[in-house]
């Protein structure tokens, strides 16, 4: 397999450094204590981000301390990412508004608690109402085969890209949770992989199916051995340049090849998750043991799934639904034309009396 040479890192987006801001250092104590309490690196990543772009909203309106910040510009503040809008033209989602949010709420508890803040201003920060949606679209078993084949034209690398693509539709697990996943993860004599520290830090085991194991023995017998870059770093999956896959580089793979199949949808990756739920689900699975796959912690978001089966919920209603059932004929009836013929002339009759008769002309 041949290697491309690694692209240069393209300059970075010049931002207004936050270091300037009289609020920083507390943001930087703020990040050290989540990860001492055992913050995933992730949330603590994530809660220095939106924080930040908080302070640098502050610093353009003349707010350097956190004293400074009061319930009404933080209100402000909400109704600013309510109004504001991307290079595209859309708005924030609702989720994408709660998530900034969430982490000022944590940042201003803590800095009370810490007793910077007299009180904490954020204690009754409203937050956006995020409403459970069903994903929009849910491949078909056709169309998980098509994307599959696919693979097929791109020889060796085909290869460990269909490994990747079984795993993901074996097991559902998550972009970031494959992303992460290392060899001593695999128990293919089990038909098993762990997943460590998914969402919310917790580790679970996910069946695997014999077919994606098939093709997880090609990858790491045929393939994975030119990829390696000593010091092997262990990660089931590498790309060309012998590095584990990020996140954007994995998706942008998948969505080659749903595209190569005729399918331009969102979610790459993730539709194989909504695949796999809803199509157990259909086939039998119960849903309890489709939260323990999904590593889903409350079984309302895995029952998502139960709405969107609407294929079995057609099936069950043609077949239940009193109005979609061949009326039973009465032992009294009979195809007999002259009976229909007489019915008809009499169900006539009955109109004209109704309506009175017809003026003489």
């Amino acid at each position: 397999m041949k290697r491309r040479k690694k692209p240069r890192a393209g300059k970075a987006r010049e931002r207004y450094p936050v270091e300037r801001s009289g609020i920083y250092p507390y943001l930087a104590r703020f990040v050290e204590w989540s990860g001492s309490r055992g913050y995933s690196p992730r949330t603590t990543a994530l809660r220095a981000i939106h924080i930040g772009s908080f302070i640098r909203w502050c610093d353009e309106r003349g707010i350097d301390r956190p004293q400074d910040v009061t319930r009404p510009i933080l209100e402000r503040y909400r109704r600013h990412l309510y109004h504001y809008r991307k290079e595209n033209g859309e708005p924030l989602s609702f989720a994408t508004q709660q998530q900034r949010l969430v982490p000022l709420r944590s940042f201003f508890r803590w800095l009370a608690r810490e007793n910077y803040l007299l009180s904490n201003p954020a204690s009754e920060l409203e937050l956006p109402r995020v409403h459970r949606r069903l994903p929009l679209y849910v491949p078909s078993r056709e169309e998980i085969e098509r994307v599959m084949a696919q693979t097929l034209l791109h020889g060796e690398k085909g290869i460990r890209d269909r490994a990747i693509l079984e795993t993901l539709y074996s097991t559902g697990i998550r972009r970031a949770e494959l992303v992460a996943l290392k060899l001593y993860d695999l128990d293919i004599p089990q038909g098993a992989l762990l997943v460590r520290q998914g969402k919310g830090m917790k580790d679970r085991y996910v069946p695997l199916g014999s077919r994606a194991i098939h093709w997880i023995r090609r990858y790491l017998d045929e393939v994975r051995p030119e990829l390696v870059i000593e010091p092997d770093p262990g990660y089931v999956y590498l790309h060309e340049f012998g590095e584990p896959f990020e996140k954007n580089r994995l998706s942008d793979l998948v969505k080659k090849y749903w595209r190569a199949a005729g399918v331009d949808r969102p979610g790459s990756c993730h539709l194989f998750r909504h695949a796999m739920a809803t199509q157990m689900l259909e086939n039998g699975a119960d849903i309890r043991h489709i939260q323990a796959i999904l590593g889903h912690s409350q079984l309302s978001t895995t029952e998502i799934y139960t709405h969107v089966t609407i294929g079995m919920l057609k099936q069950v209603h043609a077949r239940t639904h009193p109005a979609e059932q061949p009326r039973a004929r009465s032992p009294h009836e009979t195809t007999d034309p002259g009976r229909e013929a007489l019915s008809a002339s009499l169900a006539a009759d009955a109109v004209d009396e109704e309506e009175g008769p017809t003026p003489a002309t």
